[in-house]
């Protein structure tokens, strides 16, 4: 099981708790993980990648065992922990200020 904790306006839309558990087939990249986490919450498509190149939204990160991972390869395999479920795979709202 592979754990996702979602930044408060994402579980807000998709009316969940902070952390929800996915079931995911191998390899665990982040990529799969995604498909995973918008076919259990079909309402969160185009809000973490946009639609037409899943490319990841601006002002979200994505952290893998407290490494921000948001420029890694999308089907680079994660590391162990993630896989299972040790650590969570950690979606977070970016924060931006001048």
């Amino acid at each position: 099981m592979i754990r996702v904790t979602l930044p408060a306006h994402l579980r807000t839309l998709a009316k969940c708790d902070e952390e929800v558990e996915l079931n995911v087939d191998e390899p665990v990249t982040q990529r799969s993980i995604l498909n995973a986490l918008e076919a259990k919450y079909p309402m969160l498509r185009g809000t973490i990648r946009e639609y037409n190149t899943g490319k990841r939204r601006d002002f979200l990160r994505f952290f893998a065992c407290g490494e921000d991972i948001s420029h890694e390869a999308p089907d680079q395999e994660l590391p162990a922990a993630i896989k299972n479920g040790t650590e969570p795979y950690m979606i977070v709202g970016a924060i931006a200020g001048g």
